[in-house]
């Protein structure tokens, strides 16, 4: 994972929210959105969830490993913070206010291949060498 130096000030940047999480992780591969527990949106792949938000919220958790999690913590702990329930196994929470867009982005598409079958992974990485 690059690491993305955010400065404090976002001048001229706009924060992101769930709607540009949901536009992102539509252009993945055999993805799904689905309201879970009432509450909370979950994105999946093949069933299984790789980041979980909620309509509103000022937050997401991603899935991750326990390094990039530690990492992302070390860089800007004001941005990520080791998730509720799930955080032991690498999950980080994201907040969206403060992200920069193509950090958040690289998270998420992560998440996404670690989530999903090799298979599918592969016709992604594919198309992304095809496109340069």
């Amino acid at each position: 994972m690059r690491r993305h130096r955010r400065s404090d000030a976002r001048h001229g940047v706009r924060a992101v929210n769930l709607d540009d999480v949901r536009e992102l992780v539509r252009s993945l591969p055999e993805t799904e959105e689905i309201l879970t527990w009432g509450t909370d949106v979950t994105f999946r792949v093949r069933g299984k969830i790789f980041a979980i938000g909620g309509d509103g919220s000022d937050s997401i958790s991603v899935k991750a490993t326990p390094e990039t999690q530690a990492d992302l913590i070390d860089m800007d702990p004001q941005t990520f913070a080791r998730s509720a329930y799930v955080g032991r196994f690498g999950w980080v929470t994201v907040a969206l206010d403060r992200v920069e867009p193509a950090q958040l982005k690289e998270l998420l598409v992560e998440a996404w291949r670690r989530t999903a079958p090799k298979r599918v992974a592969s016709a992604l990485a594919g198309a992304q060498d095809v496109r340069g």
